[in-house]
């Protein structure tokens, strides 16, 4: 999933780093040069500002190849498709890309390394991250950023329909949503993603506190239980009951938070990633009554998903692997992790949401959801497999036909019919 807020140009650029001078030869074992895949990105800056500390600590040399998401994605497909051992560190989506990698034995297993060493802390990484950056119970990476999802919403709206604070429920998300609408004609109550593939990953968190999951512990496809069909029903809905008139079915992010931050809805679910959107001025009308709150509870209690967008590991066929680990020591390590996050963006370690200085930039009540969202968070947001993309526009097909009022029930038997198909293909 493509976060254009803060994923920059999808360009490729390439910087070569030589911010010390050291010897070594051209990458082999315990060479001094160490190379350095990253994507684009808020965190990719920071740390390259940060690298001559770490050169001077260590005594290595860094190259860093930086690059856009799809000319990241395409130099792994062809490096690593071919063994080649020129990649040292790679910045990876574990959701997007660990299946594949972890499938084809691309990621180095880390788990000795993680575990054994004491002053890495490797119990201060939060569970749901850790999930998604573990691969037949070895730990193939360390998440470095995160996202959970929230309830946005006006709280001048809730004010003036007498409601005193945000919902804790997906009931009294409903019940609110229908009067705030109703106190104030031409303004949605909800809204949300509508597009197929786009709102599966913020659908999750419904269907997971609903009780549900893409697949269960088996791998068997588990998108037509009760509690799923329950979660489609709910969302479609809403949306369809409460959302914005003439409401399309194909809005990503950006057209949702568009109708929101320019006033046209009270409540809005999505990725906390985002909030800026929401508190800037010059992108937004309701920064002075824009509110935060922790996703409501459905029948299984609150559970968001608490993801890694993204995370760094070890190309398994790299020569210098012990010098990678000591730059991903450094780069995952508390102190950078604390640094990033006062920096905006959000990491994985449990002792920097618990550090006043690591809230800090966030807006109260969004670093109070944030802490709810991280306590209780599922460690993905769609179904883990190796082609993402035609899963999710399978399990996506209910929550549109939901929303335009169609049976979610029988849409959901068939979309199930055609996921486990896809699963079982996939593991031939």
């Amino acid at each position: 999933m493509r976060r254009r807020s803060i994923i920059g140009t999808s360009l490729a650029v390439v910087t070569a780093m030589s911010l010390a001078a050291c010897g070594g030869g051209d990458g082999g074992e315990g060479s001094k040069t160490l190379r350095v895949t990253l994507v684009n990105h808020v965190w990719t800056e920071n740390i390259k500002k940060a690298l001559p500390e770490f050169e001077k600590q260590s005594g290595l040399k860094v190259e860093v190849t930086q690059l856009g998401e799809d000319q990241l994605s395409d130099q792994y497909n062809v490096k690593l498709n071919a063994g080649s051992s020129d990649l040292d560190v790679m910045m990876y989506r574990p959701l997007q890309e660990g299946k594949q990698f972890g499938k084809n034995k691309y990621l180095a297993d880390l788990s000795e390394k993680a575990k054994s060493d004491s002053a890495f802390e490797f119990g201060d990484f939060q569970a749901g991250p850790v999930q998604a950056t573990t691969y037949d119970n070895k730990i193939v990476g360390l998440p470095i950023i995160t996202e959970q999802e929230v309830l946005y919403y006006r709280k001048d709206l809730l004010a003036k329909s007498g409601f005193t604070a945000p919902p804790k429920t997906l009931d009294e998300l409903k019940a609110q949503a229908a009067k705030v609408e109703a106190d104030n004609p031409g303004v949605a109550g909800f809204v949300a993603r509508t597009g197929k593939a786009a709102a599966v990953t913020q659908f999750s968190s419904f269907l997971f506190s609903f009780g549900g999951d893409f697949v269960d512990a088996s791998g068997k496809a588990t998108v037509n239980t009760e509690q799923a069909k329950q979660a489609y029903a709910y969302y479609g809905g809403l949306l369809r009951d409460h959302g914005p008139e003439n409401i399309s079915t194909d809005m990503s992010w950006s057209e949702a938070m568009a109708i929101f931050t320019q006033g046209k809805a009270a409540f809005y679910t999505e990725a906390n990633s985002l909030y800026k959107n929401a508190t800037d001025p010059t992108k937004s009308k309701v920064v002075d009554t824009v509110g935060f709150a922790a996703f409501p509870a459905g029948p299984a209690g609150s559970k968001p998903y608490n993801i890694p967008s993204w995370a760094l590991g070890v190309n398994d066929n790299s020569e210098n692997k012990d010098n990678a680990w000591k730059f991903i020591q450094w780069a995952a390590g508390k102190e950078q992790a604390l640094a990033q996050q006062v920096a905006g963006v959000p990491g994985a370690r449990a002792s920097v949401w618990a550090n006043p200085a690591g809230t800090a930039s966030y807006p109260k009540d969004l670093a109070e959801a944030n802490t709810v969202s991280t306590a209780n968070g599922v460690g993905h947001d769609r179904p883990l497999v190796v082609k993402v993309a035609e899963a999710r526009e399978i399990v996506g097909q209910p929550i549109v036909d939901a929303i335009t009022g169609k049976d979610a029930a029988s849409s959901a038997d068939a979309a199930n019919t055609a996921f486990q198909k896809f699963l079982d293909d996939e593991a031939k």
